[in-house]
């Protein structure tokens, strides 16, 4: 019995132990996702999730950039080596990365690896480069920007960045474009300098707080530091600027910073004080990148934007167009198309930038009753426009304002895309540190309808709306241009040889420079003879076809631009005749400005615009008709 008793309790007990396993295994479960639910988000909060060895000091591989420019990508995206690689534990590395100073040089070194950043109104962009392919990048301005680099010769077209120092500053010009230029004119004393270093001084004694507290012989530390750490939280719960602080402030930086120095002598645990100080470099970080994009949005945003002055003005002026009873229709028929005149042809959509050039181009001229300008410009500008050249005279000048949407071509290909479109404007630069930024403009779309559109003239002299003319420009029309097409300003540190993987597989003398926009003589005989707008048009199929219709209209044009005109141009001397860069360079010397017959403004600061260089805005207003009614109504 009682071995039946003992197997009969050992029976039982036995069932008794099948019967608890379902339900412990369901407690253990519970307990399991309990401590998971409370560890996920603690490794949030101590920021484990970001991989604390990056080298890099986590940069993203995919940025966005400044400026809806035009990107054409020819090699494979770079990214950035992360892993095990470059760990770094070292508390001197970590606090030398602390300041804005090291953000910047992060970033800087960011453009390197070819991480792009975009922007805004059209917008923005770590580690080696390994390949030896070229990668081009073309960016418009100001839809804006680009940059070349060069590898062996070759040069590529990049899109925009930031920096510190000449190389650092060079990386900012690559992503934001001249707002680097801008910013560097315009910077500002550091404020509330006195809360930064406060700020800076309380994250790095929380790093070293917990560490001390744990050691038992350093009770009296530990009570100063946690004391320091209480009056300066109290502090910036009352106070966010320098004016705000209490007196006595500097004291209490002091105090805070003599017990950081006592703490530094002792062991501690690092892994914590890393990832205190990793926190602080995020958030240093983060703020540096989103203040540079804002400010260089808000820049890209005042250059792209008519001020509302110039709005104004051409509102009233169409107002007063419709309004008005006077004749505007002279019969002038006969001059607009006599070739023993000399004719300037003008793309505009600004009354006062047109009006600048020609009043410029008439004072300076000794004849003025040779000259005949057209002006083209868009529907919305054109009753303003005419208006305008109607009350305003030029002496004995002769001005036509042509619609470009109202114009009968023969062509039907440039009769479908009849749209106003500027000189195209592009930011280059080489990786080279000797190499300057390069800020080019070049023909439009519009401006191979010249043929078309001019049929009886023989030759014209085109003139960008963002220049100005210093001197007599009757010498142009006497100039042997010895069989060449286009007279213009070449930009020789640039060959279209170091563009070859942009210009693609096409025959062209590599040889043959880069030329501008601005002041261009164009043989229209010889350009009909060549039969010049069948090849661009070819060129921009045959690109087209290539790149699927994936490619921008802008980037098309500028291939098809470079190689129509490749060895037919004629250079013109650009110390003598035109001088750019007025509008994005502020070391253009006065002494060279005065000499040169034309002044251009290329670039996004604009004489026109708030942000245009201070003192190269005078030469573009001593040609401002001031005396209109209509600009003092306006605040012009």
């Amino acid at each position: 019995m009682k071995g039946g008793g003992v197997g009969g309790g050992g029976g039982g007990g036995a069932g008794g132990s099948v019967s608890k396993k379902p339900w412990s295994g369901l407690v253990i479960g519970v307990l399991f996702l309990v401590f998971l639910s409370m560890m996920v988000p603690l490794a949030f909060l101590l920021g484990l999730h970001n991989g604390f060895y990056s080298s890099s000091g986590y940069l993203s591989g995919n940025q966005n950039h400044i400026n809806d420019g035009i990107a054409l990508t020819n090699t494979p995206n770079h990214h950035s080596k992360g892993g095990g690689e470059g760990k770094s534990s070292h508390m001197p590395d970590l606090v030398t990365r602390l300041p804005p100073k090291g953000v910047l040089t992060n970033a800087s070194g960011e453009a390197k690896s070819g991480h792009i950043l975009k922007s805004a109104a059209q917008e923005n962009q770590e580690g080696k480069e390994t390949d030896t392919q070229a990668r081009i990048h073309v960016v418009q301005q100001p839809l804006p920007a680009s940059n070349i680099s060069r590898r062996d010769s070759s040069v590529e077209v990049m899109e925009r960045m930031k920096g510190g120092g000449d190389e650092s500053r060079k990386a900012c010009e690559l992503k934001y474009g001249s707002y680097c230029l801008w910013r560097e004119e315009h910077r500002e004393e550091l404020k509330d300098s006195m809360v930064k270093k406060l700020k800076d001084s309380l994250f790095v004694a929380r790093a070293y707080y917990p560490t001390i507290a744990k050691l038992p012989t350093q009770d009296q530390l530990s009570r100063e530091l946690k004391q320091n750490i209480q009056e300066l939280e109290r502090i910036f719960s009352e106070s966010s600027t320098d004016a705000d602080l209490p007196p006595q402030i500097e004291k209490k930086l002091e105090n805070m910073l003599a017990a950081i120095e006592k703490a530094k002598k002792f062991p501690v645990d690092c892994n914590n004080v890393d990832k205190k100080l990793r926190q602080i470099f995020d958030m240093t970080e983060d703020e540096a990148n989103f203040h540079m994009k804002q400010s260089a949005f808000l820049y890209q945003l005042a250059v792209q934007t008519m001020p509302k002055s110039l709005h104004c003005l051409s509102m009233r002026l169409t107002v007063e167009y419709f309004k008005s009873k006077v004749d505007k229709e002279l019969s002038l028929a006969e001059r607009y198309s006599d070739p023993t005149l000399q004719h300037y042809v003008i793309f505009s959509n600004n009354v006062l930038a047109s009006s600048v050039v020609i009043n410029s181009t008439v004072v300076n001229s000794r004849e003025s009753g040779n000259l005949v300008f057209h002006v083209l410009t868009d529907r919305e500008n054109y009753f303003a426009m005419k208006l305008w050249f109607f009350r305003n005279t030029y002496r004995e000048a002769t001005i036509e304002v042509l619609n470009v949407e109202d114009l009968d071509l023969q062509d039907p290909d440039m009769t479908t895309s009849l749209h106003l479109s500027l000189p195209l404007e592009f930011r280059l630069s080489s990786t080279s540190a000797d190499d300057k930024m390069q800020y080019i403009s070049i023909f439009s779309h519009l401006h191979y309808i010249l043929t078309d559109v001019f049929k009886g003239l023989e030759k014209v002299v085109v003139l960008d709306h963002d220049v100005v003319v210093q001197r007599d420009l009757s010498a142009l029309w006497t100039l042997n241009m010895e069989g060449k097409v286009n007279g213009a300003v070449e930009v020789c540190s640039l060959r279209l040889g170091q563009l070859k993987n942009f210009l693609g597989k096409s025959n062209f003398n590599i040889n043959s420079c880069v030329w501008m926009s601005g002041l261009n003589v164009i043989d229209l005989g010889r350009w009909r003879e060549l039969g010049l707008t069948e090849s661009y048009k070819q060129f921009v199929r045959e690109r087209q076809k290539v790149s699927k219709g994936e490619e921008s209209m802008d980037s098309v044009t500028l291939h098809a631009s470079l190689l129509t005109f490749q060895d037919q141009v004629y250079a013109l001397d650009s110390e003598t005749w035109a001088l750019s860069g007025l509008g994005h360079d502020y070391g253009v010397d006065i002494g060279t400005i005065k000499k040169v017959a034309v002044l251009h403004y290329n670039g996004n600061m604009k004489p026109w615009l708030e942000l245009g260089i201070p003192k190269y805005k005078k030469f573009w207003k001593k040609y401002l008709n001031q005396e209109d009614g209509f600009l003092s109504q306006c605040n012009v």
